[in-house]
């Protein structure tokens, strides 16, 4: 066996490489877990020291008795929508933009490109007023669409649709035009297959982020009837303040969504940002 100090200094980097990327997981899903294990416990358990990370006996009556509380489950349908709805609409719009900047030649296009990119230096609050005075001018408050279409355009969508779309060859497009191929047919028959992994990429970021979302719905939403899950647990949260096992089973069931989509689509994901990001 080869004890060399070169070897040895190998197997101990790896190692401590190891550890530290474990011990990161580790703190990483330690929040989720504790979530988990509140929203099986009654309320005067949550707050208990030591802690009880496998609650015995397991208080499942929790979800059902929480999510029968208000309108939980019309919350949870809206989100659904509204998140699927701007992810098909922003893969659509950031595939085409994407398509148009890299194959099409006109003036002005890396300056059109660039002025995409910088609006990612501007924050998101900064535009909240002049988004907000829009889409109440066009008389969107408290609707679906004034939910869905602002947010369905993304610079960071286009720059990953882009960059892929780089890769795909000139003459693959060309021999199509060749053979009569209008370009909506090359768009949908060549430039979206080949760009598979990219449009998962992107619809996995677009559906957490929508997902998630807070602060728009907080601000065009009225109706009690056009909440999303975010506001529902935020109106749950003030409600049920002192009852921290409903909360945590609210939050718990709120996650299943994106959880399974990226166990769905993980490989994918995955070889999308590797490929978008190396072009």
């Amino acid at each position: 066996m080869n004890t060399s100090p070169v070897v040895f200094r190998k197997y101990f980097l790896k190692t401590i490489f190891y550890i530290v990327i474990i011990g990161g997981a580790l703190l990483a899903i330690l929040p989720f877990v504790w979530m988990l294990s509140s929203s099986l416990k009654s309320a005067n358990e949550v707050f208990k020291i030591p802690i009880q990370w496998i609650p015995f006996p397991p208080r499942w009556a929790n979800y059902s008795e929480a999510l029968s509380k208000g309108d939980m489950v019309l919350y949870y349908l809206n989100s659904i929508f509204v998140s699927g709805a701007t992810v098909a609409i922003r893969i659509l719009v950031c595939s085409l933009a994407g398509y148009g900047l890299i194959k099409f030649q006109f003036p002005g296009r890396g300056l059109i490109f660039v002025f995409i990119l910088s609006t990612l230096m501007i924050p998101a609050e900064v535009i909240l007023v002049p988004l907000f005075l829009t889409v109440k001018g066009l008389g969107w408050l408290d609707t679906y669409q004034g939910l869905i279409l602002p947010l369905s355009v993304s610079a960071f969508g286009v720059f990953i649709m882009r960059q892929h779309i780089q890769a795909i060859p000139d003459d693959l497009i060309s021999s199509a035009r060749i053979d009569g191929s209008s370009e909506l047919n090359i768009f949908f028959r060549i430039i979206i297959p080949l760009s598979a992994a990219s449009l998962v990429a992107l619809g996995i970021f677009t559906f957490i982020e929508s997902w998630d979302n807070l602060i728009w719905p907080l601000v065009i939403v009225a109706s009690d009837r056009m909440k999303t899950l975010t506001l529902g647990i935020a109106a749950f949260e003030n409600t049920y303040k002192t009852n921290y096992a409903y909360v945590m089973a609210v939050a718990s069931v709120a996650t299943i969504p994106i959880i399974i989509t990226y166990a769905i689509f993980q490989r994918y994901f995955i070889e999308g940002i590797t490929l978008s990001g190396f072009k």
